[in-house]
């Protein structure tokens, strides 16, 4: 089924073709200038760290409705092992199989498509089985420090945790921008708290994802006139799910990822963080989010920290 009219009109609204040059690969990540972290700096006043990432294990967020998104397998493959000789010291090693996107991560720009195209205008099928991404893989992404900004909509709404049928709204990121007293500038990292993780952290990973609270089509406009960096959240799937609009799957990850070239992240852990900046009374903080740098990737894991 063709994406609807309404879809390609955001479209045309929020593309960043071409803004930062016809090669570039790294979109919105161009607005965190020296700048920029600079002054992301200056939010630090007591050095309190809060990390954002769930713990990667076997009984992860993964529930097996996504193909190829395993949860993941640790395999001790070394025990002790004296390896020059009796009485030499001796190491364990491990391995690890995975999904890029299992965890707490990064979507690279190249994790969508939509009608043949990725973003920047470069075809969909230079994403291949061998080679993985040839354009704008997430090792372009070579680092992601800014100032970050927590939107707790659910905190600003005065509940624990949206309702699962509920799409945040551009309203919604304003009313949280007033309940934490900030203001979303340009080249910032938004997080946005639906309290969602909180059935996984209860222990139900299939209610975590369905149903699901998340971002409504009409977020990406308000990014956009922004100038955000990125946007990460706390939902297995990010935009609302099931979707607002009958059969229209994934249009805010194609508007951020392909038209605007914006990373998102999902699966992120905001409770502390939303403790935290209550406590303070404080909701920007530098935020230093590097993604692995898995060359040819199409996302990655990523373990955040927020410092206060």
């Amino acid at each position: 089924m063709a994406l609807p009219k309404e879809f390609h009109e955001i479209a045309r609204r929020v593309n960043n073709w071409g803004r930062w040059g016809a090669d570039d690969e790294t979109g919105t990540l161009n607005l965190i200038t020296d700048e920029v972290v600079r002054a992301a700096a200056g939010e630090v006043r007591t050095g309190r760290r809060v990390p954002l990432a769930l713990p990667l294990r076997q009984d992860g967020v993964q529930s097996g409705v996504i193909p190829g998104r395993v949860n993941p397998l640790h395999t001790m493959v070394q025990l002790n092992q004296e390896l020059f000789g009796p009485g030499t010291v001796a190491c364990s090693d491990d391995v690890v199989t995975m999904g890029l996107q299992a965890g707490t991560h990064w979507d690279a720009l190249t994790h969508v498509s939509h009608s043949g195209t990725l973003y920047n205008g470069r075809p969909a099928d230079t994403v291949t089985a061998h080679g993985g991404a040839e354009f704008a893989g997430i090792d372009k992404m070579r680092h992601l420090v800014s100032r970050g900004v927590l939107l707790d909509v659910a905190g600003a709404r005065g509940v624990e945790r949206l309702a699962g049928n509920h799409a945040v709204t551009p309203e919604d990121l304003a009313a949280a921008e007033e309940f934490g007293r900030v203001r979303v500038r340009a080249g910032d990292v938004v997080l946005v708290r639906t309290g969602q993780v909180r059935v996984y952290l209860a222990g139900d990973r299939h209610g975590y994802g369905h149903p699901s609270p998340g971002l409504s089509v009409r977020c990406p406009e308000w990014f956009h006139a922004r100038d955000v960096a990125a946007v990460a959240n706390d939902t297995l799937t990010f935009e609302i799910f099931p979707p607002e609009i009958e059969n229209l799957w994934l249009p805010v990850h194609a508007l951020h990822l392909v038209e605007m070239g914006m990373p998102q992240g999902q699966n992120w852990n905001l409770e502390e963080l939303s403790t935290a900046c209550g406590e303070t009374g404080r909701y920007a903080f530098l935020l230093s989010a590097m993604p692995e740098p898995f060359v040819g990737a199409t996302g990655t894991p990523v373990a955040p920290v927020a410092v206060l």
